[in-house]
């Protein structure tokens, strides 16, 4: 197909153009005025007992606090948890991130710490999800203990480091923009050259068999 052959094919379904200017407009609209979004964010640490030597819990975060830590991240994120969570009123998007320390020198996850996200269309909604998520995972440390016998004073504690905080979701405009007209443009240019062909083919099958009925010895005949 020749570039004069695709205007052509243009200019005739100018109306498919039309309606995908239309689309896009809408979508435009969306864009520019989005439905108000926030992220709740906190991040709860799990602590040893307090011991003689150790007075001070969050100087004895060891490795495998870290690992029960990932493993009740584990348990939330599989579908038992999810309806676990969900039962605990907990709905839509949600997080379990584990934390690094924020040094190069340590390796990843060796510290007992995740960062629990929510996304609401609110930030008390968002806030609320956060931390009903922070109570299940506060409640599964507590089973994985009572399971085991551990005494109260040998237990191991989730702690909120930092509560949740709700901040709205900032997109960049134009980019989106820019990518709805791609997408409006391509769509309507491909929407119409496709009914263009649609519409040639159905119009030369109509001209070789013609709907028109002769009568030949009074029995109807296809002409």
């Amino acid at each position: 197909m020749s570039p004069r052959d695709v205007a052509e094919a243009l200019l005739r379904r100018w109306y498919v153009l039309l309606l995908a200017l239309a689309l896009t407009a809408a979508g435009a609209y969306k864009v520019v005025h989005p439905a108000p979004l926030y992220l709740s964010s906190a991040v709860v640490v799990l602590k040893p007992p307090v011991t003689g030597n150790q007075p001070n819990q969050l100087t004895n975060l060891q490795p495998p606090l870290a690992a029960l830590s990932y493993g009740v991240i584990q348990q939330l994120q599989s579908p038992a948890g999810h309806k676990e969570l969900n039962s605990a009123g907990v709905h839509g998007s949600y997080q379990l991130v584990p934390r690094n320390s924020g040094t190069s020198a340590t390796p990843r996850y060796l510290i007992p710490s995740v960062q629990i996200q929510a996304q609401r269309g609110g930030a008390v909604q968002a806030d609320a999800a956060v931390d009903r998520v922070i109570e299940v995972y506060a409640r599964h440390v507590r089973q994985l203990q009572d399971a085991q016998g551990i005494a109260p004073a040998s237990r191991i504690s989730a702690s909120v480091l930092v509560s949740a905080s709700a901040a709205p979701v900032q997109g960049t405009k134009t980019r989106a923009l820019a990518g709805t007209a791609l997408l409006g443009g391509l769509g309507g240019i491909l929407g119409a050259l496709w009914f263009d062909r649609y519409a040639l083919r159905r119009g030369r099958k109509g001209k070789d068999f013609p709907g028109a009925v002769r009568r030949a010895g009074g029995v109807p005949v296809a002409g």
